[in-house]
């Protein structure tokens, strides 16, 4: 028992540099004034019209890439369901292996795509279409968080339906059952754990996210994380940035608490 303590003793160091310290600062400014009293400012300033507008556009891109996510991930986890490669692992590696990819370098990669003189413009010019203005837009944005958060809501939702008994579907067929009804009344509800997980893996990082809208929304697409970075790096208002971020916290915790009300099994974990 006692090396068992002197073991986790690291980790326990760890846990608390690395989380518990830092969100006891982030509290402290932003119950803290300039002036070094209490106030309630840092936290109120949310409600400001161009902080709203920011939270506002972040949860709709956000959203949008979390169903994008969706929408492409649970077809792709079946096909790795059934594909002999998903079962080795290989088709699972091959999804793995960009997140092995520095994240700037990922993302910077599509500006050499999306530029106005790049790939993709490169291209409708080549085949006689005008070129089109792709960086600097949301849609760039979701694009990038698409690219970069798709492997988080493949591999969760893959995780579950590769656990699936297939004597369920069998028996679902052999009662009567058409595709449609087997996929709504047997493969999804199983299936809920890992969507649930996938979205909060790809949902949270997306609200919160600021490097991707700096790289291809050219500092025109001003999410609230955004707005965050910059009062800690540009505005060196580390208390108006603590507060918006303590928000934001609370935000995320309610958001994970509703997600968590959808996987009643508490199995919606990442492997």
């Amino acid at each position: 028992m006692k090396l068992g303590k002197r073991w986790s003793a690291p980790f326990i160091i760890m846990i608390i540099a690395g989380t518990v310290i830092p969100i006891c600062s982030i509290v402290y400014y932003g119950f803290t004034s300039r002036k070094g009293g209490f106030t309630l400012s840092n936290i109120t300033a949310m409600a400001e019209p161009e902080h709203l507008e920011a939270l506002g556009l972040a949860l709709l891109l956000a959203l949008i890439s979390t169903l994008v996510c969706l929408i492409l991930a649970f077809p792709m986890a079946m096909i790795l369901r059934e594909s002999k490669y998903g079962k080795q692992g290989f088709m699972v590696f091959v999804f793995i292996l960009p997140m092995w990819m520095n994240f700037l370098l990922r993302t910077m990669a599509w500006q050499v795509l999306l530029e106005r003189n790049g790939v993709i413009n490169s291209v409708l010019g080549a085949i006689g279409l005008p070129k089109q203005q792709l960086m600097n837009t949301p849609g760039a944005v979701v694009l990038g968080m698409v690219y970069d958060f798709l492997p988080f809501m493949i591999l969760p939702i893959y995780n579950v339906v590769s656990k699936i008994d297939n004597h369920l579907i069998e028996a679902a067929y052999d009662l009567g059952a058409d595709k449609a009804y087997v996929y709504r009344k047997v493969i999804i509800p199983l299936s809920v754990p890992g969507i649930v997980s996938g979205i909060t893996m790809v949902f949270i990082p997306g609200l919160t996210t600021f490097v991707i809208s700096n790289m291809l929304g050219g500092g025109k697409i001003n999410l609230i994380g955004n707005i965050i970075e910059q009062e800690f790096t540009v505005n060196s208002n580390w208390y108006l940035g603590s507060g918006l971020s303590l928000v934001m916290m609370i935000f995320i915790i309610i958001s994970m608490l509703l997600l968590a009300k959808f996987d009643k099994t508490g199995e919606s974990s990442f492997i």
